[in-house]
């Protein structure tokens, strides 16, 4: 027995209608078309789908099973449908975030708070892309956006600049380098540098800084949570170096102090990384948009308002 969906439609609208005539009409066909459909059906199953001698029309038994199944998987193929049509207008899809700076939470979660209000039927997920290759991750469709300040040239991918920030060293207020008006990387020779659980290619100061003058600290403590980062910072355990969205906060408060790296500071720029032909789908350009002004608001001292 061949049964195409449109089978049961026909005799969903049959049921509903209660004859062929007010059926034909419903479903935009005639009413001699209606019937040819229902025969050839009939002749498929080897039974009569109605008992045709009563007012209205009625389901025989054969045809009361082929309505249970029409009531089951006809609303399973119009949810599809819908969701096939949200994805073709771009209302809809899938958004995995693959974030290969570990602070980037910070002003990531104001970001999603905002898009998550504007697309509703997006699948959202973050992956933390510090325990696998992010980029190779992106080319193969397992990841949608990477989070990266390292662009590189990759075929079919897009870097889109989101916005400059600037890593500071961040101290005690009674360390002895508090008292200078800038940080050089052999001011951190003598010292306990607490990070994140990062490799050392992927932090600003080893990267900008340290690594470049050859120099090494004292020791290395690595450390999950920003908070406890602080902690440590101002029970004077250790020095870090963070990005300036992340202490906004601590800027103004008697226990910390922060420095610019070098006399004239360090500015680095992180990056969206997204398949090309996602780029300019709707809720990727909202998205990159809001990853471009909501993290400035911040930096600013400014609430991230809804828009």
């Amino acid at each position: 027995m061949h049964l195409e969906f449109r089978h049961l439609r026909t005799i969903k609208a049959i049921h509903e209608a209660g004859g062929l005539a007010r059926a034909a009409e419903v479903m935009n066909i005639t009413q001699s078309a209606l019937s040819h459909q229902v025969k050839g059906l009939e002749e498929q199953a080897g039974v009569e789908l109605f008992v045709r001698r009563t007012k209205p029309l009625r389901l025989s038994a054969a045809g009361m099973k082929l309505l249970r199944l029409a009531e089951r998987i006809l609303p399973e193929i119009e949810a599809l449908e819908d969701e096939f049509r949200a994805l073709e207008s771009g209302r809809s899809g899938r958004l995995h975030i693959a974030i290969e700076c570990h602070a980037c939470f910070e002003w990531l979660f104001p970001v999603l708070e905002q898009f998550r209000r504007a697309w509703p039927d997006v699948d959202v997920d973050i992956r933390p892309g510090l325990a696998f290759d992010a980029l190779p991750a992106l080319k193969r469709e397992e990841v949608d956006v990477v989070i990266s300040s390292d662009p590189e040239q990759i075929d079919a991918v897009d870097f889109t600049p989101l916005f400059d920030y600037e890593p500071v060293f961040v101290a005690s207020s009674q360390h002895p380098l508090a008292q200078k008006e800038f940080i050089e990387a052999e001011d951190f020779r003598g010292e306990m540098l607490i990070t994140y659980p990062v490799d050392r290619a992927r932090l600003d100061v080893f990267s900008q800084l340290l690594t470049p003058a050859k120099v090494e600290p004292r020791g290395v403590r690595q450390v999950e949570l920003t908070a406890v980062i602080l902690l440590l910072v101002a029970s004077n355990r250790g020095v870090a170096v963070l990005p300036d969205w992340v202490v906004r906060e601590v800027r103004y408060h008697s226990d910390y102090v922060t420095r610019p790296l070098t006399e004239k500071g360090l500015t680095r720029r992180l990056y969206a990384a997204t398949r090309g032909e996602d780029t300019a789908r709707p809720f990727m350009a909202h998205l990159l948009k809001l990853a471009r002004t909501i993290p400035m608001k911040l930096q600013r001292g400014e609430p991230a308002l809804l828009e």
